[in-house]
């Protein structure tokens, strides 16, 4: 996105880069909230308002500033070439099978989105099914889920616009390639599951005009839409009126013989549900209760329902469940906890592919349905596993793996020789053998040992003058494992020490590790993340002129308040997409479903006294702080672009110091799933943009 300055803005960014900025006026309005006899003020509460002209005139000035100010910048028009050179390679996924017919996503390289493609058989050319790049002019409609009808005819899928949560169904022929008439919308935090003559797929009321992107979402309902209807005559399968913040979402095992229903309050724990649709008038039977555990669904073997859970097991296990004996004294216990973290398992040719997290990384373990062990699939070192996806009863299955130095790779395994073969690998434009990735630890405030991942160029040496980037996330159960990204290589070719930290509140170590990072709990994921700095800084990769920190969504709220707490430790701050305003992201659009992580601060006096102490927002004092560019998106409806509004409005009010407090905000984007090529690329030219000139890299 470029934008023509006005002569004022042009005054008021001068030919040199380093002198005090001056920002657009933003005015203040007297707001103030009294929690337990607090008051605290919220003056620039009006920049909530995304539907109204200060708004948008405010983001428009601040983002002519901001385009202003990085177009000035050295290497620019360098550094979006190497980045773009560095991305255009062909990129494949895993290949996966339903209703008898292979798929597979692939890019040329450059182009915005991946196309669907599909294939009849193993060796056979693919052939091109959707191309998402047509449905758009500039690339921001995204493709974001599919199934297929169980006789292989029709394909159901979700299309996302703008980055945007909000996804729209469509059917297509996929013999003709032509559209049927179903257009299903309001659709959102949906799965998507085919059944005979219709699929099941849950979604919302249609929100007020002009609210869209910021009202609360609540009563999900579960909707089964039969082929050839309009939207308005789908059957209502499941909901709860009563408890409107509930979230629903359906899918079937393999043999489509059961509906299951997962019902959750926030973003880990739910219930589960289950329905014999071989059944005519069988019921929904309630198979485990209560928000407090997380139950995944793997598949249906010999009539009993296999599921990972961390119900009795903080590390996960895998349990069988008789559906018409779901209470818990019968359940089966098919694989047991163990000191790994149990993340995933899939159920191909007859054997049991468990997913485990070993200090972050990635080991891939084989059992026979009845627990017994088998030997694993090797995988290289330090990686992540990707996908894994056969049939039932196939004999051939694929995964995919990458690491910071590698994109990804897919093998094809045979599941009856337990033997894997390469089924492609990219050609990319830089040598992974030059760069060196590893694995250390550190010791937080509390003494808890941290993991943290460190790549960088062979010929680096830690004498303390490198420049380096933290990235971190802590929370929800995520873990950040080892992952490919054209953005960390461009980094490290040019002399950069790229870190990645495993904080508490993220699922490296089961739910102990991510309890540990949540609620009265949480400065422990902030004091994490500033022992990271500081193991860096003291292990010689790097010093605070040189150190740049950087996370998105609850990455961003822990960059903000990391800002705020140390504004001395680093030289660069770079929240993306943050929860910032930890007093009111409970009241836009999904955000309720995180009061599991953070609390409210309508749960207790302390509770709100705690969140009060690091909001970003609240927590901003009269001080020099780092350089900081804060990135969001018009159409971002997880976290709403509010947060950041009205977080550099206050830092750019009470930053003493003489380093740039910029905002930039893209348009016809969102949190960042399905955004294009074309946009990541020219984001990340400003990013690196703004890093090179303020930790000194000189681009090589």
């Amino acid at each position: 996105m470029r934008i023509t300055l006005t002569l004022s803005v042009i005054l008021l960014i001068t030919g040199c880069t380093n002198q005090v900025m001056k920002y657009p006026e933003t005015k203040k309005i007297a707001v103030t909230d009294t929690f337990y006899g607090v008051p605290v003020d919220d003056p620039y509460r009006w920049l909530e308002d995304d539907n109204s002209a200060e708004t948008a005139e405010w983001v428009k000035q601040q983002n002519e500033v901001t385009f202003a100010y990085l177009s000035k910048l050295p290497y620019r028009d360098k550094i979006n070439k190497r980045l773009t050179e560095l991305w255009d390679y062909p990129k494949v996924g895993a290949p996966f099978s339903i209703s008898k017919q292979w798929f597979v996503f692939k890019n040329n390289g450059l182009q915005n989105q991946s196309v669907l493609y599909t294939f009849d058989s193993i060796g056979a050319e693919p052939v091109l099914l959707l191309d998402p790049n047509t449905l758009s002019d500039d690339g921001t409609v995204a493709f974001s889920g599919m199934d297929v009808s169980p006789d292989g005819k029709l394909l159901v899928y979700m299309i996302a616009r703008s980055g945007s949560d909000w996804n729209e169904i469509f059917v297509m022929d996929i013999a003709s390639r032509k559209l049927l008439s179903d257009h299903i919308q309001w659709v959102k935090f949906s799965g998507l599951a085919c059944y005979a003559d219709g699929f099941f797929y849950s979604a919302y009321d249609k929100p007020e005009k002009g609210q869209e992107l910021s009202n609360r979402n609540a009563g999900q309902k579960i909707f089964f839409h039969r082929y050839g209807q309009t939207q308005e005559t789908d059957e209502l399968v499941f909901s709860n009126p009563d408890l409107p913040q509930r979230m629903f979402s359906a899918s079937l095992n393999e043999g489509r013989n059961f509906l299951l229903i997962s019902e959750s309050e926030s973003t880990s724990g739910n219930g589960l549900y289950i329905k014999d649709l071989s059944k005519p008038g069988s019921k929904i039977t309630q198979l485990a209760q209560g928000f407090e555990f997380d139950y995944i669904p793997v598949d249906m073997i010999d009539g009993k329902l296999y599921l990972v859970t961390n119900d009795g097991a903080p590390q996960y296990r895998l349990v069988a469940i008789d559906p018409g004996k779901p209470q818990k004294e019968n359940w089966k216990v098919i694989i047991p906890e163990s000191k790994n973290t149990l993340e995933s398992c899939s159920y191909c040719g007859g054997k049991l592919f468990a997913h485990y997290m070993e200090d972050a990384k990635s080991k891939l373990a084989v059992f026979l349905p009845d627990g017994s062990p088998l030997n694993p699939v090797e995988l290289p070192g330090i990686c992540s596993l990707g996908s894994f996806s056969g049939t039932s009863d196939g004999t051939t299955a694929f995964y995919s793996y990458s690491s910071f130095n590698t994109p990804g790779s897919v093998y094809k395994y045979n599941t009856e020789t337990g033997k894997s073969e390469l089924f492609f690998a990219p050609q990319v434009k830089f040598n992974p053998d030059d760069i060196v990735v590893k694995q250390e630890f550190y010791t937080s405030k509390d003494g808890t040992k941290i993991p943290i991942f460190i790549v960088h160029r062979k010929d680096i040496k830690p004498d303390g003058t490198n420049p380096a980037m933290l990235y971190g996330y802590g929370g929800f159960n995520i873990s950040m494992s080892p992952s490919f990204s054209v953005s960390t290589i461009f980094y490290v070719e040019n002399g950069g020490v790229y870190a990645v930290a495993n904080l508490r509140g993220g699922g490296e170590y089961g739910e102990s590790w991510h309890q540990g990072g949540t609620l009265l709990n949480k400065q422990n994921v902030f004091d994490d993340f500033i022992a990271g700095a500081e193991y860096l800084i003291g292990s010689g990769y790097t010093n605070r002129d040189k150190l740049s920190i950087r996370g998105g969504s609850n990455g961003g709220l822990l960059v903000g308040a990391v800002t705020n707490q140390r504004p001395d430790l680093f030289k660069v701050a770079l929240p993306a997409v943050g929860v910032l305003d930890m007093l009111r992201y409970q009241k836009f659009t999904i955000g309720y479903a995180w009061a599991t992580d953070y609390g409210t601060a309508d749960d207790s006096e302390e509770m709100f006294r705690y969140l009060l102490a690091y909001s970003p927002y609240h927590s901003v004092e009269k001080k020099d702080y780092p350089a900081i560019l804060a990135t969001t998106a018009d159409h971002d409806d997880r976290v709403v672009p509010a947060h950041t509004f009205k977080y550099i409005s206050r830092i750019q009010e009470l930053n003493t110091g003489k380093l740039p407090t910029l905002v930039r905000i893209d348009v016809k984007a969102g949190h960042g799933s399905g955004k294009p090529t074309a946009k990541v690329i020219e984001e990340y030219t400003d990013i690196y943009s703004f890093v090179f000139y303020h930790t000194g890299i000189t681009l090589k």
